[in-house]
């Protein structure tokens, strides 16, 4: 073995210690990017996550392998990819769920801010509210007024504690009035089953899969949470435009890289997703997913998080949810 290479072999375990040095950071990509992906295969986040890695992988050379690592709202894949070496070759494709966590759990074995290093957002996905069409109500200001004249009478749907689809229901709640139970379910799709059959009657769902049911009359949409219409339903006003301020709710994807890992790799990163985001054949294939293609720099990704952790914190405390 030559003493470039045991140098080089020296330089890749420091790397995997945490300490990668700027020979390392010369040679990246040294061999497939795992991207990390906390939700189960199907849903938004892969697809975003296969589409920019398709176009990664074209870019740098080096094959970009999605690792599905659902579980516990998020927080199982963001653990393994806040621990994993920072040289580069693990990103993660983060979730709005990242900043909500901290308000849900006292020891979280990650911080949404120091654990992570921004690389750039990827997508802005708002969500819709919908309700089983045998409730007698067709907008957003009936579902309120129904709500607060029988607080507790109705139930809404979520993929588990701390999700989107949680805090938008409290929020919900905390800017229009009126009292909904919460009913957790394991997967989006039981969630989906329970609103089709009038299990629950009311849930925030990611727009695709909502799309096909809202124009067979199977669910009601009442609003969207993002701050202008949608596109892909553009006669669903907004939450400001249905008569409730103060509420935004964003399910952004974006991609961060552990800690620690050189600029100079954050830099490359950004500039090859950004690019492979920017090409019009990846906003139409996000906007089939309703979403809106939204890049950053990494300094406004970290103030985006920061403002998003302190957004639902406050939430969270103003709903007297206890943190666990």
């Amino acid at each position: 073995m030559s003493a470039r290479s045991i140098l080089l072999l020296a330089l890749w375990a420091a790397g995997g210690a945490g300490l990668v040095p700027d020979a390392v950071a010369q040679q990246y990509p040294a061999r497939p990017i795992r991207l990390i992906v906390a939700w189960a295969p199907g849903g938004a986040p892969d697809i975003f996550a296969r589409i920019v890695g398709e176009r990664l992988h074209a870019a740098i050379g080096q094959p970009v392998i999605v690792d599905n690592r659902p579980g516990a709202t998020g927080n199982i894949g963001a653990e393994i990819a806040a621990k994993a070496p920072p040289d580069g070759h693990t990103i993660f494709n983060a979730t709005l769920s990242l900043a909500i966590s901290p308000g849900f759990y006292r020891k979280l074995p990650f911080d949404p801010v120091r654990s992570f290093a921004p690389v750039t957002m990827l997508a802005s996905v708002p969500l819709i509210l919908v309700v089983h069409p045998g409730l007698p109500v067709k907008s957003l200001a009936e579902l309120i007024a129904l709500a607060k004249s029988e607080p507790g009478r109705l139930n809404y749907a979520s993929v588990g504690l701390g999700s989107p689809q949680h805090v938008s229901a409290e929020l919900l709640q905390i800017t229009g009035g009126g009292k909904l139970v919460h009913v957790p379910y394991k997967s989006g799709g039981a969630m989906a089953t329970a609103v089709l059959s009038g299990e629950v009657q009311v849930s925030f769902v990611a727009i695709a899969p909502a799309l096909p049911h809202v124009k067979a009359g199977r669910l009601r949409a009442l609003a969207v949470t993002a701050a202008k219409r949608s596109p892909v339903v553009s006669e669903v006003p907004t939450f400001a435009e249905a008569g409730v301020s103060g509420f935004e709710v964003d399910n952004w994807n974006g991609i961060l890289a552990p800690a620690g890992t050189p600029k100079r790799v954050i830099a490359r990163l950004h500039a090859e997703i950004v690019k492979a985001a920017s090409a019009p054949e990846v906003a139409e294939r996000f906007a089939r997913q309703g979403a809106e293609v939204r890049t950053s720099s990494p300094e406004q990704f970290s103030k985006i998080i920061k403002a998003e952790v302190a957004k639902w914190a406050k939430v969270v405390k103003a709903a007297g949810i206890k943190p666990q």
